[in-house]
């Protein structure tokens, strides 16, 4: 990006004199390299529009995206025992919890919100991947098992966008116990005969992939998205066997029916509301 550093800057800086020139007015699409002027990005729901990547949003952004009217309650997320284990590597777990919590402006990897969508009562729940990886641990786990009984109670359809490296390795075997709790959530869910979608994100992998993020009774992916439980060089490592150079993206996914639909950014919400009234308001649809 020298380019805009030392020619782009300086013509704007001329032009209008000593005011400050934001740094982050252009993006470079990590796909195909062209660049963009922020507020085109954010115009186009943060999609290139050259190669059509899909960057990632953050919670907030996805609740706006898919509520109605952008109007949602956003519920607190239970108190759990932080640093289970006292876990330490370079940082001690606490530390890195702070500097997430600092970075992100929320408790941990996932939000969680009801309101409405098509007019239909929703919970939603948002992986955020900037809060360490958007992993997995005990209070991850409790956020979507209070999300689940949210929605029971509701009587609503539940609604998770993941993007996720895995379980949390700083709470040991607890995260990996999340796996079976938000399982059995997402079960005693359907149970009720209640909608259960998920939207997967880049990238969803490790312990979420391998619990509840495979368990939508419509499971839907952006376009690009990684989708995986080990990473493809370890798998080529294991196997001794070079993979497709699409292994473990969406579409390959959707080719080999383990994702129902690739659903462009910009078409999600009328997808989702489209099929949560096809199992919900079936007189609604036209066949």
């Amino acid at each position: 990006m020298s380019w805009l550093t030392n020619y782009v800057r300086p013509k704007l800086q001329g032009l209008v004199g000593d005011q400050d020139i934001p740094e982050n007015l252009w993006v470079r699409c990590p796909e195909c390299g062209a660049m963009m002027y922020h507020k085109e990005l954010d115009s186009n729901y943060q999609i290139c529009n050259q190669c059509n990547h899909h960057f990632r949003l953050t919670p907030t952004e996805r609740f706006k995206l898919l509520f109605d009217n952008e109007e949602y309650t956003e519920i607190e997320l239970p108190e759990v025992k932080e640093d289970p284990i006292k876990f330490s590597d370079l940082k001690s777990y606490n530390d890195r919890l702070k500097i997430a919590r600092k970075t992100t402006n929320q408790q941990d990897a996932i939000r969680i919100a009801h309101g409405k969508m098509g007019n239909m009562s929703v919970v939603i729940g948002v992986f955020n991947f900037d809060f360490m990886g958007g992993s997995m641990g005990t209070a991850v786990g409790e956020a979507i098992v209070r999300a689940a009984e949210l929605a029971t109670l509701q009587e609503a359809t539940l609604i998770l966008v993941t993007a996720s490296g895995g379980a949390r390795m700083q709470e040991g075997m607890l995260s990996l116990v999340q796996m079976a709790r938000t399982t059995t959530a997402i079960r005693q869910l359907k149970e009720k005969g209640l909608p259960y979608f998920v939207v997967l994100t880049d990238p969803t992998s490790g312990g979420v992939s391998a619990s509840f993020a495979m368990l939508g009774d419509f499971q839907l992916a952006e376009p690009g998205a990684i989708i995986a439980f080990a990473g493809k060089r370890v798998i080529e490592q294991t196997i001794h066997t070079q993979l497709p150079d699409d292994f473990q993206k969406a579409e390959y996914l959707k080719e080999h029916g383990m994702v129902d639909k690739v659903v462009d950014r910009r078409q999600l919400r009328d997808t989702i509301i489209t099929l949560n009234e096809l199992v919900r308001v079936p007189n609604k649809i036209d066949l």
